[in-house]
């Protein structure tokens, strides 16, 4: 299994290199200019393995929710990709890769409330649970006012505790006030990464769950005209 990953929905541009379980990564915290730095990441990472696109399983890509821009570069990058090389994409939400971050730091940890800034007084949020050692979603990811944010039925008192995670707990702290009581701590300075995305990118083509080119598309949340742009080919 060799999965390119990448991820530009947050200010966290990163790509990421899964081998048959050996992972190599790169990743640049940046304000903008992720269209300038994501493709050399990428070539530098199948350089130092001494791939080629062709030699590739697929093309992973974090889908959002996160940055309108942002989101949209990552669909469009892995779309043209894909095309270029012949081969399948597997999109994965970042919100799910940050929980999947969380989780891979904690063995114990068997819960994470995902709550990332959204602007406009609302969060993206989402809740994950570990499965086989990866985050499988709870119900559906959303958009919406901090105060909306609940947990599914049920995980009140677990032990051990949930996580809250994300930059949503950093932007609206009543989030965070409001949940106290059932969150162990909050990581509210996380953001997702693409060797997240690769891992869980690599479970999904294991499954089969592999789409073409074409179905590289961004996930909003919000009801935004989508728009791919044609970006650059690799080779």
């Amino acid at each position: 299994m060799k999965i390119l990953a990448i991820d530009t929905a947050t200010e966290n541009c990163s790509a990421a290199l899964l081998i048959d379980g050996q992972l190599r990564s790169r990743a640049r915290l940046l304000g903008r200019g992720h269209a300038e730095h994501i493709l050399p990441m990428a070539q530098e990472l199948l350089a130092e393995a001494g791939l080629a696109l062709a030699d590739l399983t697929a093309i992973a890509f974090g889908c959002g929710p996160g940055g309108f821009t942002g989101v949209r570069l990552a669909a469009g990058v892995a779309q043209g990709l894909a095309y270029g090389a012949g081969l399948p994409v597997v999109p994965v939400s970042d919100l799910r890769a940050l929980a999947q971050r969380v989780l891979g730091a904690d063995e114990a940890l068997m819960r994470v409330l995902v709550c990332a800034d959204a602007r406009m007084r609302e969060v993206y949020w989402g809740c994950f649970e570990r499965c086989q050692g990866l985050a499988a979603a709870r119900g559906e990811e959303r958009v919406g006012a901090p105060a909306a944010v609940q947990l599914p039925a049920g995980w009140d008192g677990m032990k051990p505790p949930c996580r809250g995670a994300g930059t949503g707990f950093a932007a609206y702290p009543e989030l965070r006030s409001a949940l106290s009581s059932v969150l162990d701590c909050v990581q509210d300075q996380l953001l997702p990464r693409a060797a997240e995305i690769a891992v869980l990118a690599a479970a999904e083509a294991a499954a089969g769950r592999l789409l073409p080119a074409e179905q590289a598309l961004p996930t909003y949340l919000r009801d935004d005209v989508t728009h791919v742009p044609a970006v650059p080919s690799l080779n």
